[in-house]
């Protein structure tokens, strides 16, 4: 088994993580204090291809795969995870749906824009009372015989790339009937921006990612053809699940791209720092710190690429993704603690990068399913059912 990137996929990390550093850094906290979308930095990485890396290049795209957007992914958190966060969704809950389930036509339509980061796409998923139990899916979807139409009804919230400017579409799941069991069938449905009865609220307030875009968005007798129906009908669900799956790897090299970036800030900072006539870095101490925070993201790089592998091979990858996942946020809440910690009363100021990260670190261990939900999916892996 051999751990090192190919040529090519190294020639990715270092291109993105010079772009991280050059571009990114030196404006993104400025954005992040504002709680502003950085449309300027989302638009050239649309023009280096970021946002079709894992897509065919006959749609747009870069001919690569999952293990090329995970290094793109942690390369982009290691500065900031709101950058990160947006290419992520664009790409896994956006794009993905459209490319894995999609008709021909309706790859042509989208898959070239969202490609390019000309539109942003987002996934419709979460409810006020249907988080973890996505299952519980309230909203509706009745197909009407006269106008050939789907006509929604219903509320999604904590909807990421769903209000900017360049948002293009939402593809909502939405109970389209009962099956015999008189269980709901959850279809996957695609509604355009603008679209007449569909609203996008303010953007919430929220702890961190406040240079992302996150909403609530409600749907009052929204028509869509029924040609915008992604996929078969009643497999929404099924499909989703899918689409996490795959996620969470995405999510896993966020997360380590985070838990890195605190051991980057750490270094940096334990090296001028100077208490006691020498560098902090010098005690005993904060050397222990950095090399357990350095163990950890390293462990949870080797977890998220193992998956990916898993996954590109076409080899089982659930309980792998579901591992990665799991602790690869759990590493990045802690090395942010410790990073915080090293830093002092300085962690504190969001003038230095290892505020942003403690603030953007917690919603790993909840985004794209919980910590909890994860070791569910993993203990069903090995044999145990609840």
């Amino acid at each position: 088994m051999d751990f090192k990137l190919s040529p090519e996929l190294e020639e990715l990390r270092r291109t993105v993580e010079a772009f991280a550093h050059d571009v990114v850094a030196p404006k993104i906290g400025d954005f992040y204090e504002r709680h502003e979308f950085p449309y300027e930095i989302v638009r050239e990485m649309g023009r280096m291809g970021l946002f079709g890396l894992p897509f065919p290049e006959e749609y747009g795209g870069m001919g690569g795969d999952y293990l090329a957007l995970g290094v793109a992914l942690e390369e982009l958190a290691r500065v900031d995870s709101s950058v990160a966060i947006t290419l992520e969704a664009g790409v896994s809950l956006g794009a993905m749906p459209l490319h894995l389930f999609g008709t021909e036509e309706q790859k042509r339509e989208w898959l070239p824009r969202l490609c390019a980061g000309e539109v942003l796409g987002a996934f419709g998923l979460t409810e006020p009372d249907g988080g973890s139990d996505a299952g519980a899916t309230r909203t509706t979807a009745r197909l009407d015989p006269d106008t050939d139409e789907w006509v929604i009804n219903g509320t999604k919230c904590f909807i990421t790339n769903s209000g900017t400017d360049i948002t293009g579409l939402v593809t909502v799941t939405a109970v389209t009937g009962r099956k015999p069991d008189g269980r709901p069938r959850i279809s996957a449905i695609i509604v355009p921006s603008g679209t007449p009865g569909f609203t996008v609220a303010a953007p919430y307030s929220k702890v961190g990612w406040n240079a992302s875009d996150t909403r609530e968005l409600h749907f009052d007798d929204v028509r869509v053809p029924a040609a915008n129906l992604l996929g078969e009908e009643g497999r929404g669900y099924a499909q989703f699940l899918r689409i996490l799956d795959e996620g969470r790897i995405a999510i896993a090299a966020l997360a380590t791209g985070l838990a890195q970036g605190c051991v980057d800030e750490s270094v940096k900072y334990a090296k001028e720092r100077h208490a006691f006539g020498r560098p902090i870095g010098a005690n005993q101490a904060i050397q222990f710190k950095v090399a357990d925070m350095e163990m950890k993201a390293h462990t949870a790089r080797l977890a998220w690429r193992d998956a990916a592998a898993r996954l590109v091979s076409g080899a089982p990858f659930k309980k792998e993704a579901a591992l990665a996942k799991l602790y690869s946020s759990t590493v990045a809440v802690d090395n942010a603690r410790e990073a915080t910690q090293i830093h002092g009363g300085y962690g504190f100021m969001n003038e230095y990068p290892v505020a942003r990260m403690w603030r953007d670190s917690k919603i790993l261990e909840i985004g794209e399913g919980t910590s909890e939900v994860q070791r569910l999916l993993i203990a069903r892996e090995l044999g145990l059912v609840g």
